[in-house]
C-alpha cells in the first residue's frame, strides 16, 4: 500500500507546478483530482484482490500442513489455525469459530480415512463426543466474553502445555506399559475431561484433541494407533457442535475459514494415510519448536498490551 500511495503522489505531482497561473493550477488540480480518483477506483480493487489472494494461498498451505500434523497426532490442527488467525487481528469469537470450521473439515477427512482402516473405537469415541457437547456449547458463548489479551495469554499457556505433552507423551506411554498403570473409577475422569475438551474446543477453536488423546492413552489404556483415530471421530462431532453455535451467533470469518478448511481437508486425508509410515518423533520435535515460538510471540504481545 505504501508504494501505491507513492505512485499516486508522483502521478499527481506532474501536474501541480507552482509556476502556472492560479486559475490554470486550480483547473489542473480539479482534473488531477478526477485522474487520481479514477486511478484509485481502478487500482485499489486490484491491489485488494492481490493481497487477498496471497492470504488465501498462505492459509491453504497452512491448512494442509496443520491437517497432516493434526491427523497423525490426533489433535485436530486447531493449535496451528488459532495462532495464525490471532496474528491476522481477528477477535476471540472470530478466531475460535473460524478455526473450528477448518478443524471440523480435518476431523471429517481424517475420520473417513480411519473408518476405511478400521482403527476407530466407535463406542468410546461417540460416548466422549456426547459428553463434550455441553462443553462445546458453553465454550462458544464464553468466546464472546474474553478479551483478546486474555485470549492470547491463556492460549499461549495452553500451547506450552501442548508442547510438554507432545515431547513427553512417549515417556508417559512407556511408563504406563512398564508399570501397568491402572486407574479405578476412571469414568468420572473421562467424563470431566470430555466436558473440558468441549469447552476448550469452542473457546479456542482447537478441537479438543490435546485433551482427548491423553485421556484415551493414560486413562483408558488405549494404544496411540487407536487413540488418534478415535480422537478424530470425537473432534469431528465436538467441533461441529461448537461450530453450529458459533454460526448462529454470527462469529465466523468465512473467507479465512474456507481457505484453511480446503487445505485442512486435504491434509487430513494425507496425514491419515501417512500415519503408519512417518517417524512420529521427528514430527513431535518440529511441532514443539513451532508451537513454542508461537507461544513466545503471543506472550510478548500480552506484555506489550496488544
Amino acid at each position: 500500500m505504501y508504494l501505491f500511495e507513492v505512485s499516486i503522489k508522483l502521478f499527481l505531482s506532474k501536474y501541480t507546478s507552482n509556476s502556472r497561473p492560479l486559475t490554470q493550477l486550480h483547473n489542473q488540480q480539479t482534473k488531477n483530482s478526477s485522474y487520481g480518483t479514477l486511478l484509485i477506483d481502478n487500482l485499489l480493487p486490484i491491489l485488494i484482490l492481490q493481497d487477498m489472494l496471497e492470504i488465501i494461498i498462505i492459509l491453504i498451505a497452512i491448512g494442509t500442513g496443520a491437517g497432516v500434523a493434526g491427523s497423525i497426532i490426533g489433535i485436530g490442527g486447531g493449535i496451528f489455525f488459532t495462532p495464525v488467525l490471532t496474528l491476522l487481528g481477528l477477535q476471540p469469537s472470530q478466531i475460535a469459530s473460524t478455526s473450528l470450521i477448518a478443524v471440523t473439515f480435518t476431523g471429517i477427512s481424517s475420520t473417513i480415512s480411519y473408518v476405511r482402516q478400521k482403527r476407530i473405537n466407535y463406542k468410546l469415541g461417540l460416548k466422549m463426543a456426547l459428553l463434550s457437547i455441553p462443553g462445546a456449547i458453553s465454550g462458544a458463548f464464553f468466546s464472546s466474553l474474553i478479551s483478546i489479551v486474555s485470549f492470547k495469554f491463556f492460549f499461549a499457556i495452553m500451547l506450552i502445555l501442548v508442547v510438554l505433552y507432545i515431547m513427553y507423551n512417549n515417556d508417559i506411554r512407556r511408563e504406563k506399559l512398564e508399570k501397568g498403570l491402572k486407574l479405578k473409577n476412571r469414568y468420572p475422569l473421562v467424563y470431566g475431561a470430555a466436558f473440558l475438551a468441549g469447552v476448550l474446543s469452542s473457546l479456542f477453536g482447537i478441537g479438543g484433541g490435546i485433551i482427548f488423546v491423553p485421556t484415551l492413552i493414560i486413562i483408558m489404556n488405549m494404544k496411540m494407533n487407536k487413540a488418534a483415530p478415535t480422537s478424530q471421530l470425537t473432534i469431528m462431532i465436538s467441533s461441529l457442535t461448537g461450530l453450529i453455535v458459533h454460526i448462529i451467533l454470527g462469529h465466523p470469518n468465512y473467507e479465512y475459514a474456507l481457505s484453511l478448511a480446503s487445505g485442512a481437508f486435504i491434509g487430513g486425508i494425507i496425514g491419515a494415510e501417512l500415519s503408519g509410515y512417518i517417524k512420529e518423533r521427528i514430527l513431535q520435535i518440529l511441532l514443539s519448536i513451532s508451537l513454542l515460538l508461537v507461544s513466545i510471540k503471543l506472550l510478548y504481545d500480552v506484555v506489550q498490551g496488544n
